[in-house]
């Protein structure tokens, strides 16, 4: 049984291996999408797939929307050749949940599947976006995506060289291709009546459409002022009412491709489970948890797909902003690097088993709680019962897949938003004492005390992808295991660097904090359960 088209009409064999296929016409819709395209996506990863390309797919089912969506990866051409298209660009769903029922069923509302890297994919993509049915572009590219100037400030070397040469000679930088494509777009509507466009970053970042509008605007600025474009293209940039960079909350956990679904499938008949792996692991199939939240801004000036009756929330800028902080900040995304790094560091290769450790447990509860003090509840998610849910039901959950190694990946881009907001509010909190934060300065020490690739057994593990981790390392060399500070003056240039705690540490009154949990965590073997033992008593 292959995922393919052909394949998808002998039902029976879909059935009998308990598996549900697409009930739409999917042939009529992919004519549809490439004639008058209405959502196109950058990212082809798996929270992607298995979330948001879900969600248009039952609007697809239920006769709401005719069209699908036109999907983009950016950096890594070789999951589109690898893995969509030979699949027709289907996805099996995986749903794990915390019950042990597992659900699975074919994904189909990808249209097409392009290579920004590829110069005639690029050259299709140009005339996606000239075209006036567009409505969004949206993103799931990771918070690192956005960026495009390394730790120092400095523009990196392919940014630097796009703005030189302008949007017109095949730009080299994501974001750079990205305000290429826009600029294609403002041309296409610059004779007459401008064109319109929602532009929807779904990524894990505070205020993620604030990240996308600065990187894009760079651009614009950076090719108006060397007169390599319009001199009106910024202009459209900025106006709300001709391209809109919204603000959204996404949640759900997409672990990588697991071997036990993958033995699970096969057993089933299912035969494409192959991995591909360049950077982050990806295979036809993607497996998930159940629970799920995707809240935007609605903020659309070119009209939007019926998403509110998939179950996507729509509502103002100061809502979203809300439930970004609650669950990004506070309830969910914290506790989850916690468990990440203290995962890593006591040999743990599950987050389930990690929440059968009554130490860990009472961690994360206490991170959360440390934080909820500084929470608004946004009204329309209750931020009690939101983490009650991630404690008692999602990260406990048996079934799913998901490892401490994998969320410990670029940590360094997720502090300062995970723990540093927090922080930023107990000091302009007049309520709220610094003193008072416990568990959050543990965490931080121990991400200094993970960078040194040593698990509290005194053995060597490999520390997860990340920018920053080659500089942090060269800074910390020399510390062992059982070493004696003081660190003052090998920690004092992390932990003031506020591009990292989103603070600098010494001045909130956190650094020596921090400086002695780190000592205490480097003391010798066990020394990291032992702390956490001792600090969440």
């Amino acid at each position: 049984m292959r995922l393919n088209d052909r394949e998808l009409k002998n039902r029976a064999q879909w059935e009998a291996a308990g598996i549900e296929i697409p009930r739409f016409d999917r042939e009529a819709m992919v004519k549809t999408t490439l004639a008058a395209p209405e959502w196109v996506h950058f990212g082809a990863g798996n929270i992607f797939r298995v979330f948001p390309a879900a969600l248009q797919q039952s609007l697809l089912e239920a006769g709401i929307e005719k069209t699908g969506i036109v999907m983009v990866a950016g950096r890594d051409g070789g999951i589109i050749e690898k893995v969509f298209r030979p699949c027709d660009n289907l996805t099996l769903g995986v749903t794990l949940k915390a019950s042990g029922e597992i659900q699975k069923k074919v994904i189909a509302s990808i249209a097409a599947s392009f290579w920004m890297g590829n110069a005639e994919d690029f050259e299709t993509l140009k005339r996606v976006f000239r075209s006036p049915s567009l409505k969004m572009a949206s993103f799931t590219i990771t918070e690192k995506g956005y960026n495009i100037k390394d730790g120092t400030g400095e523009f990196f070397p392919d940014a630097a060289a796009d703005f030189a040469v302008g949007p017109v000679a095949a730009p080299q930088s994501y974001m750079g291709k990205i305000a290429a494509l826009l600029y294609e777009r403002f041309l296409a509507g610059k004779a007459g009546k401008a064109l319109p466009l929602a532009l929807v970053s779904m990524d894990n970042c505070s205020h993620n459409g604030d990240r996308l509008f600065a990187s894009v605007d760079a651009f614009a600025a950076a090719w108006a002022e060397k007169a390599l474009a319009d001199k009106s293209f910024p202009g459209y940039i900025r106006d709300r009412n001709t391209v809109s960079f919204p603000w959204s909350m996404i949640d759900k956990i997409t672990p990588g491709p697991d071997a036990g679904v993958k033995a699970m499938l096969e057993k089933t008949g299912f035969e494409d489970t192959v991995l591909y792996s360049k950077t982050t692991p990806a295979a036809p199939f993607v497996n998930a948890e159940e629970p799920q939240y995707l809240v935007i801004e609605d903020a659309f000036p070119a009209g939007r797909p019926a998403l509110e009756k998939a179950g996507v929330i729509f509502t103002g800028r100061d809502t979203v902003d809300k439930v970004e902080k609650m669950k990004v900040c506070t309830c969910l995304n914290p506790l989850h690097t916690a468990l990440a790094i203290f995962g890593c560091l006591l040999g743990y290769t599950r987050i389930s088993e990690e929440m059968k450790n009554p130490d860990l447990v009472k961690l994360v509860e206490g991170i959360g709680y440390e934080g909820l003090p500084v929470v608004v509840d946004p009204g329309i998610i209750s931020p009690q019962e939101f983490i009650e849910e991630v404690i008692k039901v999602r990260f406990p959950n048996p079934f799913m897949p998901d490892t401490p190694q994998r969320i410990a990946s670029d940590s360094s881009q997720k502090i300062p938003i995970r723990f540093g907001e927090t922080v930023k509010a107990y000091l302009a909190s007049g309520a709220l004492k610094m003193e008072d934060l416990r568990l959050i300065p543990l965490v931080l020490a121990a991400w200094v005390r993970y960078l040194l690739g040593i698990d509290d057994e005194g053995k060597p593990f490999t520390v997860s992808p990340d920018p920053l981790y080659p500089s942090l390392s060269l800074a910390l060399a020399g510390i062992t295991l059982g070493q004696k500070g003081p660190f003052h003056s090998v920690l004092e240039p992390i932990l003031s660097n506020s591009k990292i705690f989103a603070v600098n540490l010494y001045e909130a009154g956190l650094g020596e904090k921090v400086e002695a949990c780190f000592e205490e965590l480097l003391a010798g073997p066990g020394a990291v359960a032992a702390a956490l033992r001792k600090y969440v008593q």
